[in-house]
């Protein structure tokens, strides 16, 4: 009988304390401790989302939570910027680039039991680009002139204009695929096709996730409960993961705590580049600021050196412009506005502009509350008042993204491609200008890679010498986890925790 059991292997479950054991021999072994597979993580944002559908609002704490975990699209961008298959197996792409055939995934289901086929894309992306649309990304569906589904796995898109970006373009969280049964509730109960669904969301303090029952690739699929907690002090951040109550923070750390974190055996740091253009958002429509002067001289009152320095102790790369700095097509347009407070004085008294005061309402971000200090320190220099007004995320979101009642404000923004809303006059910085309307437009329908680089080149150029915004640095992506905590992005081309890659060293 011992030798009996000693050969014996069993793969039994055993629940203790709400953690999982595997028991893979007894015998010679049996009573000794086996070790705790860590199957949980708790990740720490700086932001809380206003609800959980990335198709219907434009905060990007929305698709850190949700995209590739609750929602999926028909393709996945990679951390390298590549576009790989995700809901769609396969494509086609005509020589014009203005119809786009799909071959879907079979056999997958919504975490509510219903089927997922060409449908549900067909009604998604005509809702996304409808009238009543609020999807940050409307043009992208506003452009597709038909979407035909000659089988349940088989979708054909035909464009109005040719989109050489398309296939990137669904890839991110504003292009997830939902279902008519139930997107009227997806901002508070998400269901998607993803290897997650909604456990709970403690308002002001944290939204849980656990493994999806119905999700198509379980085996795949390591951490089994996820939990974000919200923390939008950086301070009390810093304080929790070091005390152990979080495992990770992949973005919101500030410069000044990297070398705490690195002389630290029990973290892991790691420092990337993002798509974050950190931007002083100026109210083109505002007076004097409808006067470009009067935004030439804002942009010579700033010290970029000083705030990347002020703000992430030096981690940052100034930007001149709009599209960063690992782009193709990047212009380093910094030496455009260097800092000169007295070119900022003489443009000021040329406007004929004087004890000018203006509003500076800042989000929640360590980095928009830091730079917001400095910045009006810099303003005051040349005979500007900038008021602060600190704001919740949702007061900025309504005051200051929707209702545009503000003159300034700080905030990164971190989607790809995102020039885009330069050519619309609404848009939340009221830049009106047909010049870079049609720039854009050309950037975003010709063929030719180098007419496009050309275009948005130009671009670069006329948006910096508008001094559309103060432009200030490209947020960089520093995250720390807990040493053994493997799988989450350095380099963030999109905003995304897709925790099916997320896993523990055991």
């Amino acid at each position: 009988m011992n030798k009996w059991l000693a050969a014996l292997v069993v793969a039994t479950l055993v629940v203790a304390g709400g953690l999982w054991f595997t028991t893979r021999q007894v015998g010679e072994q049996a009573g000794a401790p086996q070790p705790a597979v860590r199957d949980s993580v708790v990740i720490g944002m700086a932001l809380e989302p206003p609800g959980l559908d990335p198709t219907i609002a434009p905060a990007a704490a929305i698709g850190e939570i949700t995209h590739l975990n609750i929602f999926e699209g028909l393709t996945k961008i990679r951390e390298n910027g590549e576009v790989a298959p995700l809901l769609a197996q396969s494509w086609t792409v005509s020589p014009d680039m203005k119809t786009f055939t799909f071959k879907l995934l079979k056999g997958v289901t919504f975490s509510d039991g219903t089927t997922f086929d060409s449908a549900d894309v067909k009604y998604a992306f005509e809702t996304y680009g409808g009238e009543k649309s609020t999807n940050k990304r409307k043009a992208v569906f506003a452009n597709m002139a038909s979407i035909e589904t000659p089988d349940a796995d088989t979708v054909v898109i035909m464009l109005k204009s040719a989109d050489p970006q398309l296939l990137f373009s669904l890839g991110e969280n504003t292009a997830v695929i939902t279902a008519p049964e139930s997107a009227a509730t997806n901002a508070t109960k998400p269901v998607g096709t993803g290897p997650y669904v909604l456990q709970d969301w403690v308002k002001g303090d944290s939204v849980t996730l656990v493994a999806s029952k119905s999700y198509r690739n379980p085996s795949a699929i390591h951490i089994r409960t996820a939990k974000f907690r919200f923390i939008s002090d950086a301070g009390a951040m810093v304080t929790a993961m070091l005390a152990g109550d979080l495992d990770a923070i992949p973005i919101g750390i500030t410069g000044e705590n990297v070398a705490q974190f690195e002389q630290d055996k029990r973290f892991r740091v790691t420092i990337g580049s993002t798509e974050g253009e950190t931007i002083l958002t100026i109210n083109n429509k505002r007076k004097p600021l409808d006067d470009v002067r009067v935004r030439r001289a804002i942009s010579y009152a700033i010290d970029r050196k000083a705030i990347i320095d002020g703000v992430n102790s030096g981690y940052g790369i100034p930007i001149g412009s709009w599209i960063p700095p690992h782009d193709p097509a990047y212009v380093d347009m910094t030496g455009r506005y260097p800092h000169d407070p007295a070119k900022a004085r003489e443009l000021l008294q040329e406007a004929g502009v004087s004890n000018l005061v203006l509003t500076l309402k800042l989000p929640p971000p360590a980095y928009a509350r830091r730079a917001g200090e400095l910045i009006a320190s810099e303003l005051a220099a040349v005979g500007i008042t900038a008021k602060i007004e600190n704001m919740e995320w949702a007061q900025w979101l309504d005051g200051v993204f929707k209702n545009k009642n503000y003159d300034l404000t700080i905030i990164s923004h971190v989607e790809p491609n995102d020039y885009v809303k330069f050519a619309d006059p609404n848009y939340y910085w009221q830049y009106d200008s047909p010049a870079a309307q049609a720039l854009i437009a050309k950037a975003g329908s010709t063929l030719d890679k180098d007419e496009r680089i050309k275009a948005l080149q130009d671009l670069q150029r006329l948006l910096a010498d508008d001094a559309v915004v103060g432009f200030l640095y490209n947020l960089p992506r520093i995250g720390v986890y807990k040493a053994g905590l493997t799988g989450f992005w350095t380099n963030a081309p999109i905003f995304v925790n897709d925790l099916s890659a997320v896993s523990w060293q055991q």
